[in-house]
């Protein structure tokens, strides 16, 4: 009995990266392709992840638990709270420039991560899934992007009605 449980391990975490937005143009095959390059990895309850100011070297996708992404010594006050479903650290991806914040386990937490490394190995061996990954990736950091101009923007014409 517990072999199989071992066995459906792997198969649920190929079906919640799935879900996830920047997975959303890949098919069965591509991403277990994709699963292949991920590291399970799980965190006890205030366990820091990475610190703040640390060099960027991977993406994070919460499996199970939350995480807590806040300045250094702030975790009462987080800057937000993640939970299944969401990834954080996607920056790292990209460049290898310091972390803006702490990332730290709100609870025990289990996550999927994705090294830049493991990335750019993607690139090399299975270019069209991996730029179909960068493409998500660009309109994630994009939306956002625009939901934060959106909301300076606001907070002008509050202050300045």
């Amino acid at each position: 009995m517990l072999n199989l449980f071992a066995k459906n391990k792997p198969a649920q975490r190929l079906d919640d990266l799935k879900r996830l937005l920047l997975f959303v143009d890949l098919n069965t095959r591509e991403m277990k392709i994709v699963d292949g390059f991920m590291h399970e990895r799980s965190y006890l309850k205030d366990e820091v992840i990475f610190d703040e100011g640390e060099e960027g070297q991977a993406i994070y996708f919460i499996l199970a638990g939350k995480v807590l992404i806040c300045h250094q010594g702030e975790s009462e006050s987080p800057i937000a709270t993640l939970e299944r479903g969401n990834f954080f650290g996607e920056l790292a991806l990209l460049d290898d420039a310091p972390r803006s914040a702490q990332a730290r386990a709100g609870g025990n937490c289990t996550l999927a991560v994705f090294f830049r490394g493991d990335f750019l190995g993607l690139m090399n061996s299975h270019a069209v899934i991996a730029s179909k990954i960068a493409l998500q990736l660009a309109r994630h950091l994009g939306m956002r992007l625009r939901s934060i101009v959106h909301s300076e923007q606001e907070i002008g014409e509050q202050v300045h009605p």
